[in-house]
């Protein structure tokens, strides 16, 4: 099962799949021992499989990995001590598990196995804990996306709460005319099963917060982003130049802005929220942003229209295909994030569940072979010019639905069954690996 608050959570950069599960996974695989176990382990073996194994590095799966071990959670570390934290680790060669079992620890007790596995999820990671030479603890988790981790690939419940299931726009849009209700009123009725409307609406501003906390830092900050590559920040300077001129006419440049300063911030490892991954987090907080800079001030109740709508979007692409760049390419993250910020936009605007559904198709319908090819396995080539791309489309979407009355020719269904088919199809070297394309 799956909440709209799954899909947007709070973590760190660069990557949702590649340091953000990792470090759950890790942080889940410690807190799964029991404490007879946990006191007598003395050494362990990490192994990373497939896609982690050929971008961990550049996203920094490796150092999420150790945050986790210690017991840290992504939405809550302190980024600053990040780096500190990994070098006493590294020259101390020691590594205090939860903080509390100190054990002989080797960086190169991570280890990166570069083969994918048949038939499994490409991002999967071994957890093996030892007492000597004898095996004690093992545990296999695959980190999906977003953020998400399983230890069952195969898993296919259904992905939305009991009140109202549905598995495809099609169910959405029935239920939400049977209830006379917006696709974002049926979704807060779900969350209201698992949680009251109190702690509901302290989870949206604490999201949105972050999301404007981000963009802010994001604007200020300057230099080089770390992996190498050399490339400058763009953010301060693209705002420097536009930030007297709030005409619409240059509204390509504000969605630009908006987005770099998220990837940019991504990419330096910040804190972000994935939106619903890491490798997209630029384009809903770029959408959502223009809207309350440019077109309305933004209340409680528009944000929960952008965000339950988007989200129910969300769920129908982790339910039926996948929001993994491994698996999808990057038309699983940013494509997806263009599909769902369309849809949250167009219901902000006071569109029709059907116009919603026309805005989440368009989004995705030009991204569809969208690859995942970043360069060295960093966040930043083409990935952070592709989050401006992604907002502008977002926008452009929501735009020509709300000119349209709702109805179109090929449905969201059947464009998320042909993403998926695209996913299936495209050549593993193009998905995330760092292997083909501009890489």
């Amino acid at each position: 099962m799956i909440s709209a608050f799954d899909l947007f959570t709070i973590g760190i950069g660069p990557s949702s799949s590649h340091t953000v599960g990792p470090m759950r996974a890790a942080k889940k695989w410690m807190n799964s021992i029991s404490d007879k176990e946990f006191i007598r382990i003395n050494h362990i073996k990490i192994e990373c499989f497939g896609s982690l194994a050929l971008t961990g590095k550049g996203h920094g799966t490796d150092k999420a990995i150790l945050m986790g071990l210690l017991g840290f959670d992504p939405d809550t570390i302190e980024v600053e001590l990040i780096e500190s934290l990994i070098s006493a680790i590294s020259s101390d060669k020691t590594l205090s598990l939860l903080q509390k079992h100190k054990i002989v620890f080797n960086i190169s007790d991570i280890q990166f196995n570069k083969q994918f596995q048949k038939n499994e999820h490409p991002n999967k990671m071994v957890f093996s804990a030892y007492h000597n030479d004898t095996c004690i603890n093992e545990k296999v988790f695959f980190s999906t996306g977003g953020g998400f981790i399983t230890e069952n690939f195969s898993i296919n419940d259904s992905l939305t709460n009991k009140k109202h299931v549905f598995n495809s726009s099609k169910q959405l849009l029935k239920l939400c005319e049977d209830y006379k209700c917006s696709i974002a009123q049926l979704i807060e009725e779900n969350e209201t099963i698992n949680h009251d409307m109190s702690s509901i609406n302290t989870a949206i501003f604490r999201i949105w917060d972050c999301m404007k906390s981000c963009i802010h830092k994001g604007l200020m900050a300057e230099g080089v982003l770390p992996g190498g590559l050399n490339v400058q920040r763009r953010a301060k300077k693209l705002h420097e130049s536009i930030k007297h001129n709030k005409d619409s006419s240059i509204i390509l440049d504000w969605l630009n802005v908006y987005a770099l300063a998220v990837s940019e911030e991504n990419a330096a490892g910040g804190r972000v929220v994935t939106a619903p991954t890491n490798g997209a987090a630029g384009i809903i907080p770029s959408v959502l942003y223009f809207l309350d800079q440019f077109v309305k001030p933004l209340q409680l109740n528009d944000l929960k229209k952008f965000f339950f709508t988007a989200a129910a979007i969300g769920m129908l692409y982790k339910k039926n295909a996948s929001i993994s760049g491994a698996e999808m390419g990057c038309q699983g993250e940013v494509g997806v994030a263009c599909s769902m910020a369309a849809a949250g936009y167009t219901a902000v605007m006071g569109g029709s569940n059907n116009q919603i559904e026309n805005a989440a198709e368009i989004g995705m319908e030009h991204n569809l072979g969208l690859t995942c090819d970043p360069i060295k396995g960093l966040v930043q080539i083409p990935c952070i010019e592709r989050n401006t791309m992604g907002a502008v489309k977002a926008v452009n979407a929501a735009r020509l639905a709300l000119q349209g009355d709702g109805n179109q020719i090929v449905s969201l269904d059947k464009v998320i069954k042909t993403m998926r088919l695209t996913g299936e199809d495209m050549k593993q070297k193009y998905k995330e690996t760092s292997l083909g394309g501009l890489a």
